[in-house]
């Protein structure tokens, strides 16, 4: 893990200020080494004082939306830029990702995961998601993109709040994604946490599956679900837990966050990260990040039952403690 390169994705809906909170990143020191990939919809170029901000490690794609239609460019860039660095060319500790206001960020976080070859130099470090506390509001109402960038994200940072109190829409936030850091773009840390170090054990969501936990909530269909366990769980129902999981919900499961204690592999737990029905392997700590050595699993839906997801993992555990019994 500590040889990969981190990615962090910006997202967030047109207009909400993606593009000013990148050009304000870029000014900062700690992004001195940064390679940038930005996606506009349609085939206007990203302004020109972002542009002057930037060095040659910039990649900016207008091809058409990131999450569809160049998605294929976003994997052959990632290995342009791999390529480029091993070969000294371009020079860049991480990587940001700005997508399109229109974007669903699942098929890009797919292209991070799931590309073999992608995913053995770069690490998904976390999905930033902005949202306009002027007309956020109304932006969810109206727009499911919206919700699903809120969605998926592991920090929601709200933009224009000299114009408007977000506190109401804190709340609408916590209601899709009860799991997400929230904050303002315009905190004065705000470099610090998007550069937060992607070791699995600084990783921003390890904090969220800490007590107290949250009560599963829903909101235009999004919902939550924790599936906690007191004792370890065999590795075989892991193995077995993640693929009916995402044979069964399908396109309606967003994401999977947790740490789980492993029967087989006790004092290291796997921390497992999925985006619909991708996931990536388990990382296994060397160690518990908290006092609190339950497994917790976090999933983030649409229209999934709270309670399914822990009755489908007990069903499957019972069969593999009672086939580890009759040997």
């Amino acid at each position: 893990m500590a040889d990969l390169v981190p990615v962090a994705v910006i997202t967030g809906f047109l207009g909400s200020g993606k593009t000013t909170l990148l050009r304000g990143l870029l000014r900062s020191p700690g992004f001195a080494r940064t390679a940038v990939i930005v996606n506009e919809f349609g085939e206007i170029g990203l302004d020109h004082a972002l542009i002057e901000t930037s060095d040659e490690s910039l990649v900016q794609l207008t091809t058409g939306c990131l999450c569809c239609a160049v998605r294929g460019d976003l994997t052959r860039t990632l290995l342009d830029l791999a390529a480029r660095r091993s070969a000294g060319t371009a020079r860049f500790d991480r990587v940001v990702i700005e997508t399109s206001g229109l974007a669903d960020p699942a098929p890009i976080l797919h292209a991070l995961m799931a590309d073999a070859l992608v995913a053995s130099i770069y690490a998904l470090h976390q999905v930033v998601t902005i949202v306009d506390a002027v007309h956020g509001g109304a932006t969810l109402d109206a727009q499911v993109e919206a919700r699903r960038q809120v969605a998926v994200a592991d920090r929601v940072l709200f933009s224009k709040t000299d114009l408007a109190d977000p506190v109401a829409l804190r709340d609408r936030v916590a209601a899709l994604n009860p799991s997400a850091a929230t904050g303002a773009t315009t905190a004065p840390d705000i470099a610090a946490r998007v550069l937060q170090a992607a070791a699995p054990r600084d990783r921003p969501w390890m904090a969220w599956l800490s007590p107290p936990a949250f009560a599963p909530q829903h909101t235009d269909g999004i919902g939550t679900a924790l599936v906690l366990r007191d004792r370890p769980l065999p590795g075989a129902a892991l193995a077995l837990f993640l693929p009916a999981l995402t044979a069964h919900a399908g396109a309606r499961l967003l994401r999977v966050k947790g740490l789980v204690d492993i029967a087989e592999m006790p004092g290291r737990p796997a921390l497992i990260h999925g985006v619909q029905h991708v996931f990536s392997p388990p990382e296994w700590l060397d160690g518990w990040p908290s006092t609190d050595r339950r497994t917790r699993i976090v999933l983030i839906g649409r229209g999934i039952p709270p309670h399914w997801p822990t009755r489908l993992l007990d069903a499957i555990e019972q069969e593999v403690r009672a086939e580890a019994a009759a040997r």
